[in-house]
């Protein structure tokens, strides 16, 4: 899974590859905005990332799409 998110004040998103199911990733994020406290994901390599919930300006959470390398016909 891909996350993105978009922090208040910041210019790019945070983007995180998760091992984890959409419904997992939501289930989180809204738990942690019902909490008022802090968002944190670990991401595939096992970092985790942790954001302050009054900072995020949107969560997208989407399937990985595989990089294309070289040159394709489409």
């Amino acid at each position: 899974m891909e996350v993105k998110i978009g922090v208040q004040y910041a210019p790019r998103e945070l983007v995180v590859d998760s091992a984890q199911s959409p419904a997992e990733i939501e289930q989180i994020v809204t738990d942690a905005i019902a909490n008022e406290g802090t968002l944190s994901l670990t991401d595939e390599k096992g970092r985790r990332i942790i954001v302050p919930v009054s900072k995020i300006a949107y969560v997208e959470i989407a399937e990985s799409s595989p990089r294309v390398v070289g040159f394709t016909a489409r």
